[in-house]
């Protein structure tokens, strides 16, 4: 393991905003994967905080877990997403989003 592109569960808490139980929650879910040290502690890729945020933010546009996981599992393993990567995923939601703003328009005529 190259120790400058991991982190621990409890830095990734701090770097996102997010509480080490919601973190685990995530990871139960599918949604991160955490490497294990020898004494089976946690260890995130640096690159987790860009996929926590995401989570973050599709949460608050309404999507469910699973619907983020789905388009989480589009993203590569073991390496940082590049920009390609992140707007393949915002098209992949568009139809999703667009069709919650249509509904909340709706609901609000």
């Amino acid at each position: 393991m190259t120790e400058h592109r991991f982190i621990t569960i409890g830095q990734l808490a701090a770097r996102t905003g997010v509480a080490v139980s919601a973190i685990r929650f995530y990871e139960e879910k599918g949604l991160l994967t955490a490497l294990r040290t020898s004494g089976n502690q946690r260890r995130f890729l640096r690159s987790d905080i860009r996929r926590v945020s995401f989570i973050l933010i599709a949460q608050k546009l309404g999507l469910a877990l699973n619907e983020i996981e789905e388009q989480l599992a589009t993203l590569p393993q073991g390496r940082a997403p590049t920009l390609t990567d992140w707007q393949v995923i915002s098209r992949g939601m568009r139809g999703a989003i667009d069709e919650r703003i249509m509904l909340l328009t709706r609901t609000r005529n």
